[in-house]
């Protein structure tokens, strides 16, 4: 039985995603194999596809793949980011966790500008008060670790008076 492109993607990944150790030669190869694979560009394009379960795939791949400094590198420069962001107003709580956790891992002092941006953080102010523990702690995180008090302070007071407008995600 042959697999079809996505199946064939969707199995890379995973098999990435359990290899024990990233400095082992398999885990190595299956992370060059995917960059040849233009999965990282699949993944990008797939952000802003109208099909929830593929952009949570998709969020999901990047989130485990970017922690490789080649492929945050590319998807950095891919201009991967804004894409990352449109994702934090999804409805699906999955795909905003992914999407929080990699822009987590995106963050480097040179993009820090694009991933703690102004709506960004206001984003997670209001994420932090989510219901979803998950969700809020996370958030919570992402504010405490890698952004500046004088960004949390201006995002709260910008908050006081204008409306987000990005809904919470349905648990």
């Amino acid at each position: 039985m042959e697999l079809g492109r996505l199946e064939y993607l969707q199995a890379l990944v995973t098999e990435f995603q359990v290899t024990d150790s990233p400095g082992n030669p398999r885990a190595l190869l299956l992370a060059n194999t995917l960059r040849l694979e233009r999965v990282l560009d699949l993944f990008l394009d797939a952000l802003t596809e109208d099909n929830e379960t593929l952009v949570e795939f998709a969020i999901g791949g990047l989130c485990n793949l970017c922690l490789d400094k080649t492929n945050k590198d590319y998807i950095l420069e891919a201009n991967g980011v804004e894409p990352i962001i449109n994702c934090l107003s999804s409805s699906n709580e999955e795909t905003v966790m992914s999407a929080v956790t990699t822009l987590m891992y995106l963050t480097t002092p040179q993009s820090c500008q694009q991933t703690t941006a102004l709506p960004v953080v206001e984003c997670m102010l209001r994420f932090s008060l989510s219901a979803s523990r998950r969700l809020s702690n996370l958030a919570t995180v992402f504010l405490e670790d890698y952004c500046t008090p004088l960004q949390v302070e201006e995002a709260r007071n910008l908050s006081k008076h204008t409306a987000v407008g990005i809904p919470l995600p349905k648990d």
